[in-house]
């Protein structure tokens, strides 16, 4: 009974060893694959004629400097940003933007974007990550930051389309129920400059 028991522990002992030695080669294959440079897909930018519009907001400034650097990098280097990025996501969405842009609209693309990099800044703590996923999850924040810019440029584009029309609001019979801000705002400023009759 003792030899058995001997050889069942022996036995124990040597299997858990292996099954480690497997675990540590696992994570050894992952490592090489998390240090191969991958190029990302190009960030949608601010159009250049809004930069004046924007140049103020440097939470989005900072954010849009700090993605640029992901066009060519390794998953290991992205996951090593991970925290700073989602810091620096955080701060834009707790920013004060500009009160054209606080529309719900905006405010979920920003939210969508802080939930893509807290996604990020969880795969850190993952030991066994595939690098496949981190560059899945770098694809979805920067598309994430794309919808926010291009969101940015249609909101702006609308201000502008809408200060640029001088139609007679008094011959158009608008419904001033169903005008947003912006528009409220356009056609307030359009009736106080036309002079009276």
């Amino acid at each position: 009974m003792k030899h058995i028991l001997t050889f069942l522990t022996i036995f124990l002992l040597f299997s858990c060893d292996k099954k480690q030695e497997k675990d540590e080669q696992a994570q050894d294959d992952f490592k090489p694959l998390l240090s191969i440079v991958n190029e990302y897909s190009a960030i949608k930018e601010i159009d250049t004629v809004f930069n004046k519009d924007v140049e103020n907001w440097e939470e989005l400034r900072t954010v849009d400097d700090f993605l640029s650097r992901f066009k060519k990098v390794s998953p290991n280097e992205i996951l090593s940003n991970a925290i700073e990025l989602k810091d620096l996501v955080k701060s834009l969405t707790d920013s004060l933007h500009p009160q054209l842009f606080n529309t719900a609209s905006f405010n979920a693309r920003i939210n969508i974007l802080y939930n893509e990099t807290l996604r990020l800044a969880d795969m850190t703590t993952i030991p066994l990550i595939n690098a496949d996923e981190v560059n899945e999850q770098a694809e979805k924040i920067i598309d994430a930051f794309s919808a926010v810019n291009s969101k940015v440029n249609s909101i702006l584009a609308k201000k502008r389309f809408e200060e640029a029309i001088e139609v007679d609001v008094k011959f158009i019979g608008l419904d001033s129920t169903k005008l947003d801000s912006v528009s409220k705002k356009s056609v307030k400023r359009e009736l106080l400059q036309r002079p009276s009759n």
